[in-house]
């Protein structure tokens, strides 16, 4: 088990990797992957039971599933930093030929990935079919799901919640970064999403809530969220961050929604984050 000063020396790495990544081809999305960074940091170095050796079934481990596809960054670096591929790939993020592609892609097989994503509102839908081939083969792991707040504008996710309660989809934890923003603006100023919590547990939902940039409550948080599986129930976790966590000028706005730093900006970012392991 990892001490939570280790991972959030993780996390803090792994927010270096986000910025040099988007920096070095001037294209991503900077903003939620740096907010994820503390949930991808926990849920892979300390909650998860899965193997770096890959197998695209994911027969008896944990899976998880990224339905908000466009936060890659903070995703391939973490997958990098447990071993599914070489820390040093991590140079190619957005070139030509390359693994790491914008979105999540699976056509040439990078281990980690099980579907490609970042087309808005069908993540919960594969990994609810994920969770339930599980449950049909008596493999007892648990499927994990992110979204963006602004994805769940997207209609197909509530015919998903709807599906997942019916079918008493119980080993599965799908978490929204409730960050409260989106690459237009606010939500409340784009689609308000109301009473989320309220929404969900109208669909049959067990809902809990947790601060995701604070690294000792996203622990216990998704602890506490495996501790209810089994009980008939999918689990939402509503999870509160703030979009370009860690770097002070990124933080309290969208802009930085799917904006690169430029030099100036990445040397600033980079003197806020310290090298914790060693940058790629």
């Amino acid at each position: 088990m990892a001490s939570i000063q280790e991972l959030e020396n993780t996390a803090s790495q792994v927010r270096r990797d986000i910025l040099r990544m988007v920096h070095a081809v001037n294209s991503g999305h900077p903003g939620g992957s740096l907010g994820c960074a503390d949930y991808f940091t926990a849920l892979y170095f300390e909650i998860m039971d899965y193997s770096a050796d890959f197998k695209m079934d994911g027969k008896n481990e944990d899976l998880c599933f990224l339905s908000n596809g466009h936060i890659s960054p903070v995703w391939y670096s973490v997958l990098a930093r447990s071993g599914f591929f070489p820390i040093t790939e991590l140079s190619t993020f957005r070139k030509i030929d390359s693994r790491l592609q914008g979105h999540p892609t699976t056509h040439e097989g990078l281990p980690g990935i099980r579907i490609a994503s970042g087309s808005l509102g069908q993540g919960m839908s594969a990994a609810i079919g994920a969770a339930m081939a599980k449950k049909m083969n008596g493999d007892t792991k648990t499927v994990y799901c992110l979204h963006g707040d602004g994805e769940l504008q997207e209609g197909q996710i509530w015919e998903a919640a709807m599906f997942a309660s019916h079918n008493k989809v119980d080993n599965l934890i799908c978490t929204v970064d409730y960050n409260k923003r989106q690459i237009d603006g606010d939500t409340d100023d784009v689609l308000s999403l109301g009473n989320l919590r309220a929404k969900f547990e109208a669909f049959g939902w067990d809902v809990m809530e947790m601060e995701g940039n604070n690294m000792e409550a996203t622990v216990s948080g998704l602890k506490e969220a495996k501790a209810k599986t089994g009980n008939g129930k999918p689990i939402c976790i509503l999870m509160t961050t703030e979009m370009g966590a860690g770097v002070d000028f990124m933080m309290g706005s969208h802009k930085w929604h799917g904006v690169a730093p430029n030099d100036e900006q990445l040397k600033d970012a980079l003197s806020q984050l310290t090298e914790t392991a060693e940058d790629y």
